[in-house]
């Protein structure tokens, strides 16, 4: 390295700097984990060198992180010993950028570190020169080792009593709609952030034309979608959204190409749809794909996944129905990790085939899907129901809200308009009964861990 060359941030830019300084102050485990690593002087601006002096001198006199508002005291009160300039710049800075949204935080997160890690490690090399004239090869062995310790992960989890700040800060769900009234008002607004949700219906019911309905919505939203097809042709996706968006009938988007195009230019969202053979994906194929998408600065606003009954299990077990519940597991793992809700769909068993209502019992296979979903709802439509293009909505389950409700249904399928459409069904006379589902649902769990050896 050139001996003239500024070890800093510059290459990375003002802006990087200023996001990774309000994440050392907003995220304590990572604060520990870079303060062994960091020197401020990496930092390019006074300000900002200031600004995480003060973080850090709080951390060691306390013993705990600072919250936002302790920090706002200091800068207001603890900083006369400056020059003004840099008073005045570092309380700017922290007043613009706690009204500023910020992104990417895993890149400048795992960029930082990165840099400050080699950083240490070129010291140690160039230290352990002057030891190898000397012969001392354990102590060359030692400063290495420890210098590649410094700034690891050793997060030891949530403090109660250092991350005390943490659990009074809102905590939000960021639900994406799902365009039916109905429904995301019995579920805050929709399916939140690190949430799983399952469409169950038997073959040819309209699972898949439910996803792309789900799908959209966001997209109108803004959001970015990802969707796995693992049954249906991409291109065969991309028209049922362009079908879906402008009501257009899938048998004549031929004839409307230019209005199409036009209409979805004026969508803010962005779709990517990826194609897998059946059986081909598991969760760890869908996971390598969102890492591409994510090292292209590619936002992950929401995932489906048409559907997880076709996914291949990462470890293949002997029965069916525990390679099921494996995926639907890692599946509401890959939300937790991408904070974006999910959506899915489950195939019913031979019985909601020509079901009134379809409740979780009908579910294929693997019951124990059901308790690791955050919301659930099936679609029922008999032959008569297609013919007229209705059906029925049952929400089977809603961890943020009532269940147990069945809705008349609109569906159709020639445009993908799918409609919930208000005036609830007696649930009693459509022999569903919120309460009993349950108890038939905690009897079916006792019986499953019985026979599975829990």
């Amino acid at each position: 390295m050139n001996s003239q060359e500024k070890v800093n941030f510059s290459r990375y830019g003002k802006v990087f700097q200023e996001q990774l300084c309000m994440v050392i102050l907003d995220d304590r485990p990572f604060a520990d984990q870079i303060e062994e690593v960091l020197d401020v002087n990496f930092l390019e601006l006074r300000y900002l060198k200031l600004f995480i002096k003060k973080i850090f001198q709080y951390r060691k006199k306390y013993g705990t992180h600072p919250s936002r508002q302790i920090l706002a005291t200091i800068l207001r009160a603890g900083i006369e010993d400056e020059n003004e300039m840099t008073q005045k710049q570092v309380r700017e800075y922290y007043a613009r950028v706690m009204s500023t949204k910020m992104e990417n935080l895993e890149y400048i997160k795992e960029t930082a570190l990165d840099f400050c890690r080699k950083q240490n490690l070129k010291g140690a090399m160039i230290k352990s020169i002057g030891l190898l004239q000397n012969s001392s090869f354990d102590e060359i062995a030692l400063l290495i080792n420890d210098s590649l310790k410094l700034g690891a992960d050793n997060n030891e989890g949530y403090d109660w009593k250092k991350d005390f700040e943490e659990r009074f800060k809102p905590q939000y769900r960021n639900p994406i709609p799902t365009g039916w009234n109905l429904i995301d008002s019995i579920c805050k607004g929709g399916l939140g952030q690190k949430e799983l949700g399952v469409v169950i219906a038997p073959t040819g019911a309209g699972k898949s034309m439910a996803l792309v309905h789900l799908g959209t919505q966001a997209l109108m939203a803004g959001k970015t979608v990802i969707h796995y097809t693992l049954e249906l042709q991409d291109l065969v996706v991309g028209s049922r959204y362009d079908s879906c968006i402008t009501k257009i009938p899938l048998s004549n988007l031929s004839s409307f190409k230019e209005k199409i195009y036009e209409d979805i230019q004026d969508i803010e969202g962005r779709l990517i749809i990826k194609e897998y053979p059946t059986k081909s994906a598991s969760t760890h194929t869908l996971k390598t794909h969102l890492e591409r998408l994510r090292m292209k600065d590619i936002a992950i606003d929401m995932i489906i996944v048409d559907y997880a009954d076709l996914l291949r299990p990462v470890i293949a077990q002997r029965e069916k129905r525990n390679e099921l519940e494996s995926i639907y597991e890692e599946l509401r793992g890959l939300a937790q990790e991408y904070k974006c809700p999910i959506w899915t769909a489950s195939q019913t068993n031979r019985s909601g085939l020509n079901a009134e209502v379809i409740t979780m019992e009908s579910i294929s296979e693997a019951f124990n899907k059901c308790f690791v979903s955050d919301f659930i709802f099936s679609i029922s439509r008999t032959i008569e129901d297609k013919q007229t293009n209705t059906g029925r909505v049952f929400v089977a389950k809603n961890r943020n809200g009532p269940d147990g409700m069945v809705y008349p249904l609109f569906m159709d399928t020639s445009n993908v308009c799918i409609k919930v459409l208000d005036g609830a069904i007696d649930s009693e006379e459509n022999g569903v009964n919120a309460q009993t589902q349950k108890q038939k649902l905690a009897e079916k769990y006792k019986r499953f861990k019985k026979n599975n050896g829990g």
